[in-house]
């Protein structure tokens, strides 16, 4: 996939070489009409965060080659081909500080077909990109949710296109949702499943937790039964495994703004347990906002844990529980009269020692928000007590990113990269 813009969502990084930070990259898609000849570019001008660098200092990296400027100009046997990106490499001792930067280039591109006045044409692009540090080794495992992607996947990405940008970032691990992600579903043919397989083996990436519903009211005149929410349950959990997944999460259809889950919940889990042990897959049912974990609901799904004994059925936390301001930009069509927010946008601010209390039994955490500044400060989720308190308790899962802010197109994927900047901040000071 390559991006509208001349510089390119992927690819923003420090360079690291010896174990030295020597400069940065970042990443242009061709913007001329046609593949230009090596000996015709003429150089790119830089400014980051309005600082200058000169445009015959970046490196040029096309077809698998670098080159010095110069070498460019005395080059016979080089392309940049439309559809092929260059990385401009700009040496820069110690490089750029984690978080948000701009960026603006200028690309100069000799045309000879143009009269020699103009022939030295000029395209400018302007961008932010966000710095993403190493995720610090050991504890908090990093990954991301297709969730994060909605409206740009099937649109402006692919499915593939998500596993490179999650993979770009240094995220390890990808979330989907089952009927959202997966062509045919329920019965994919055996050539995706092997596509599927392939795509995580090149990204480098690890299958964490697959979204499931089990829509209990499907038909009008009368609820699922026990036995066909089961099945419902054990078909995702087989198609989970066969993906590699260890983790489902079965969203449950509701009876009340709480959140509680319609009451056929426990026989479906109940009998299902055997077969998420045979496979390895652990059912997880989801906190989430207005749900607190003080909850019946939740005291529910821990008395289950405790009475069955079962290394099988955990909880899924949603991060938005932990919100200390609402998030009113979900909608445009939420209506707040006379100052008051509706009940299910109010922010919970659950307390750290409520979470604390139920981590041992938590095996996944959705990583939610909403948006996240240009100082790395998210403006809902209080991450500087999260990831304390996950540290502290030595709590060790997936921390899985799930973008829920304004859809404009290719915000998600710049959301999730200011997110995981974030996290991995706060993580490595206190590792």
């Amino acid at each position: 996939m390559l991006d509208h813009n001349v510089i390119q969502g992927r690819g923003f990084r420090n360079v690291v070489q010896d174990g030295r930070v020597t400069g940065f990259q970042f990443v242009l898609r061709q913007p001329n009409y046609r593949g230009t000849a090596g000996s015709l570019l003429d150089g790119v001008g830089v400014v980051v965060d309005g600082e200058r660098i000169p445009d015959h200092v970046p490196l040029w990296t096309v077809q698998g080659r670098t080159y010095t400027l110069d070498e460019l100009r005395a080059s016979t046997d080089v392309r940049w081909q439309l559809d092929e990106p260059a990385v401009i490499t700009v040496p820069k001792p110690g490089g750029l500080a984690t978080g948000v930067h701009r960026l603006e280039v200028v690309v100069y591109l000799r045309r000879p077909y143009f009269p020699p006045a103009v022939s030295r044409t000029t395209f400018t692009a302007a961008a932010t990109g966000v710095i993403v540090p190493p995720a610090p080794e050991g504890g908090l495992k990093f990954g991301v949710s297709t969730y994060s992607y909605t409206g740009d996947i099937y649109t402006l990405m692919t499915l593939e296109d998500v596993l490179a940008d999650v993979a770009d970032l240094g995220a390890t691990g990808i979330e989907i949702l089952g009927e959202g992600n997966i062509p045919g579903y329920p019965a994919p043919d055996a050539a995706w499943v092997d596509t599927w397989h392939g795509l995580l083996d090149r990204y480098g990436l690890t299958a964490t937790n697959y979204g499931s519903w089990i829509d209990t009211t499907m038909w009008r005149d009368r609820d699922l039964t026990v036995d066909e929410g089961a099945a419902q349950l054990q078909l995702d959990l087989r198609l989970a495994a066969q993906l590699g997944f260890t983790s489902v999460r079965p969203k449950f259809g509701v009876t009340s703004w709480e959140l509680d889950p319609h009451p056929i919940w426990e026989g479906v889990v109940e009998r299902s347990l055997d077969l998420a042990a045979d496979l390895d897959v652990v059912i997880c049912p989801e906190i989430h906002a207005p749900t607190p974990i003080k909850h019946r609901a939740t005291q529910g799904y821990v008395d289950f844990i405790e009475r069955t004994g079962t290394k099988h059925f955990k909880l899924l936390i949603d991060t938005g529980i932990f919100n200390t301001e609402p998030v009113l930009e979900l909608s445009e069509e939420i209506e707040v009269e006379d100052g008051e927010i509706p009940m299910h946008l109010r922010p919970l601010a659950v307390p750290m020692a409520d979470l604390v209390e139920v981590l041992p039994h938590v095996h996944f955490i959705q990583a939610k928000f909403a948006e996240v500044d240009d100082d790395l400060n998210d403006l809902h989720v209080p991450w500087g007590q999260i990831i304390p308190t996950l540290q502290e308790a030595g709590w060790s899962g997936w921390l899985s990113s799930e973008y829920e802010g304004r859809r404009d197109p290719y915000r998600g994927r710049d959301q999730v990269r200011r997110q995981h900047a974030l996290l991995r901040s706060l993580a490595t000071s206190r590792g």
